[in-house]
């Protein structure tokens, strides 16, 4: 019997010292503080600030799926995904349809932003009807005076590409008209230099997104009387709103990554993480999918006549 007791506890002891061992070799082979997946991610700036930088490095933390993070504007978001160029992006505009550079696409809507107008920090006016914002944009109204205003001229700046994310929605919920010709001071590539211009120039303004612009040293108008408050984009007071997209090829070989990337985006940890920054996450404001068509459907039976979208 000794001889049996003997015999099991070497061999228990020998099958801890082989755990014991082998533990340690799976640490010296294995360097858990190094990503094991590693995710390129190009697109809209206002994406990248909204919520793409934080939930990135929150992720990692939690998945050590690294994502390297790059702007380029929401074109390139949604384009170099479908070269694969990029594993996933960010854009605030939906894939053109006529376009095949953006056909196949995946877009999943994780966030809603608002359009705002900025202007530089010391301009008095604080306030702008959406008529008024049509009339600057068309060149029908030049000078601050005309809205309130000093005695000088209007500088005003936009975005040079038509297919920009700011470009795209501004022409649609103003206008209801994509190819909207505006009268412009100066153009820019990217809403970057373009907020910084702003912040520069005395009496200019532009319009961006409000995730990226609470960022900057600038003034945000209110609309209608209407300040684009984290409340009021949720309720859907605030009438400039659009959703932002995660963009992903189907047939991408690290499709399962950045689908687990989705998902943190819409998990409470996700959620928790937007609001801090600001932005609503999309589940949150999904109500404002009903009143976003009927946002569309106003805009294009009324693009002359603004006034009628007030406060619906």
């Amino acid at each position: 019997m000794c001889t049996v007791l003997q015999n099991f506890v070497l061999a228990s002891l020998a099958a801890s010292f082989l755990l014991f061992f082998s533990t340690l070799a799976d640490g010296a082979t294995e360097d858990t503080s190094a990503p094991r997946v590693q995710l390129e991610w190009v697109g809209c700036g206002i994406s990248k600030k909204a919520y793409v930088t934080d939930l990135a490095a929150a992720f990692e933390k939690k998945t050590r799926i690294h994502i390297n993070i790059k702007g380029g504007g929401a074109t390139k978001g949604i384009r170099q995904v479908v070269t694969r160029e990029a594993d996933l992006g960010g854009s605030c505009r939906y894939n053109l349809p006529e376009d095949p550079r953006e056909a196949g696409v995946g877009l999943e809507p994780v966030a809603w932003d608002s359009l705002v107008v900025i202007t530089h920090k010391d301009n008095p006016v604080s306030n702008l009807s959406l008529q008024q914002v049509k009339d600057i944009y068309t060149g029908k109204i030049t000078n601050w005076q005309q809205v309130g205003g000093p005695d000088t001229n209007i500088e005003l700046f936009i975005r040079s590409s038509k297919f920009s994310g700011v470009g795209r929605t501004l022409r649609k919920l103003i206008f209801a008209d994509f190819d909207q010709a505006i009268v412009s001071s100066k153009q820019f590539k990217s809403t970057g230099p373009l907020e910084k211009a702003i912040m520069q120039t005395p009496f200019s303004m532009g319009m961006t997104g409000i995730s990226s612009a609470r960022l900057r040293d600038a003034k945000i108008l209110q609309l209608e009387g209407m300040a684009p408050s984290y409340e009021n984009v949720k309720s859907g007071k605030y009438q400039l709103y659009r959703p932002l997209y995660i963009t992903y090829n189907p047939k991408s070989d690290k499709l399962a990554e950045v689908k687990e990337f989705i998902r943190f985006c819409h998990s409470r940890d996700g959620r928790d993480i937007m609001r801090k920054n600001g932005t609503l996450p999309y589940r949150e404001g999904v109500h404002l999918v009903m009143r976003q068509i009927d946002q569309d459907l106003s805009a294009f039976r009324n693009g002359a006549d603004l006034s009628t979208r007030t406060n619906q």
